[in-house]
């Protein structure tokens, strides 16, 4: 790059400058109210994993095989960047010994994730997820209780009716009876798939189901459906689900090419849409049950399901839909002073920040042109600051919205503003 170009984002990400940030708290806010009001508790894991435990979920899925970010840090190790949170979670339930607490252990965690994609409107190299986690209970209640969250968080942040497609894809016990059906439906219309499925077709051939390319489409109709070939736990695993759901008066269309694209789901899966999307990338939130996981990963065999939802689809979704956050004041108060008096404006700051988040304009520009400032800003109070006033310890309270103003003593400023 020549020297005279200014340096730029990486492609792919971007920044959440603060006139967006409003609505990405009001998005995590209603996450957290959701998640803890069912008993879940906040976890941080970090966005940096060892490799293998990332390949684990899935060494034949897009996420891992295309878009994984993955390097060699300086003592030798492979690792790479979270493309999700569910493996990292699992890792940190049980080197946390929350597997020796009550169980289900009930988590949940904000924070950004990367994956090497074509950069799109929506979909970036680093984005962020609400990702909730019930590890440790095999009930169809928690799958139930895991959807009721999801679909909590997407009405409270006011997308309203989004659209719940659901399915089950078997277990360790069912499903490889199933997959061999489906290899023998694709294998003599294996010239006629795409590239990629071509592949998938005795690799991995539950992710043939879950193929967007429009040549693979027509296929689909006639394949088995894996809801007739479950085994009697699965089968009955699914209908306590649908029971509960039912109960809880929670609408969904069942899907029985939904599979989802990592490889540790077993049993339930679903995927959450908002009102009038109709292509598979709008999904704005999607999980399901992943019994087998801890045990790829080398622990002991835990049940565990969960889902993830998109905060950079959800809070473009709300800017659309016109969500009216303040999102332009940062600061309550400005202070104002006319002259050399930083020494001063910077006590009164100080003592209105007691009740208030205040700035001080120390710009040496004309009053005026502070006044414009502080319009632009949203300022709903400024104090303006004299030489005169300053030297009797007073100030001019003015109220943006009223234009009212009064003097005021320094010492009871932070009363009035309070």
């Amino acid at each position: 790059m020549p020297r005279s170009e200014p340096i730029k984002s990486v492609r792919g990400v971007r920044d959440i400058l603060p006139a967006d940030l409003p609505l990405w708290r009001a998005a995590q806010q209603a996450g957290r109210t959701v998640a803890e009001s069912f008993g879940y508790a906040e976890i941080e894991t970090p966005i940096i994993e060892l490799e293998e435990l990332i390949e684990r979920v899935g060494e034949d899925t897009d996420a891992v095989a295309k878009e994984l970010y993955r390097f060699e840090d300086r003592g030798g190790r492979n690792v790479a960047l979270r493309p999700e949170a569910t493996a990292g979670v699992v890792r940190a339930y049980f080197e946390g010994q929350l597997n020796q607490g009550p169980q289900p252990s009930r988590l949940y965690l904000f924070g950004p994730m990367f994956r090497y994609d074509r950069p799109q409107k929506g979909r970036y190299r680093q984005f962020s997820q609400f990702d909730v986690e019930a590890i440790g209970s095999a009930a169809a209640g928690v799958d139930a209780e895991v959807v009721e969250i999801a679909g909590g968080w997407l009405r409270r942040v006011g997308l309203d009716d989004p659209r719940l497609e659901l399915n089950t894809i078997g277990d360790s016990k069912c499903r490889p009876a199933y997959l061999e059906r489906l290899k023998e439906y694709y294998r003599p219309l294996k010239s006629q798939l795409h590239g990629d499925c071509q592949l998938r077709l005795e690799r991995n051939p539950l992710r043939l189901l879950d193929c967007k390319v429009p040549q693979c489409q027509p296929f689909k109709a006639g394949a088995p459906k894996i809801i007739d070939h479950l085994c009697q736990e699965c089968g009955e695993h699914w209908a306590e689900v649908r029971r509960l759901l039912d109960a809880a008066g929670i609408e969904y269309v069942l899907n029985p090419y939904l599979v989802r694209g990592l490889d540790y789901y077993t049993r339930t899966v679903f995927e959450f849409y908002p009102s009038g999307a109709t292509g598979q990338q709008d999904a704005v939130a999607s999980g399901g049950r992943y019994d087998g996981l801890a045990e790829d990963l080398n622990w002991p065999s835990t049940p565990g399901v969960g889902f993830a939802g998109g905060l950079d689809r959800v809070t473009e979704l709300m800017a659309a839909r016109g969500d009216e956050l303040d999102a332009t004041r940062a600061v309550d108060v400005l202070v104002l002073p006319d002259g050399d008096l930083a020494v001063e404006a910077a006590d009164v700051a100080r003592r209105c920040r007691a009740v208030r988040s205040v700035a001080v304009d120390y710009e040496p520009k004309s009053l005026r042109a502070k006044m414009r400032s502080a319009n632009k800003l949203g300022a709903k109070w400024v104090v303006l600051l004299s030489a005169e006033d300053a030297a009797r310890q007073v100030a001019q309270l003015r109220d943006m919205t009223s234009g009212d103003q009064a003097e005021v003593s320094w010492v009871e400023l932070p009363g009035r503003l309070a």
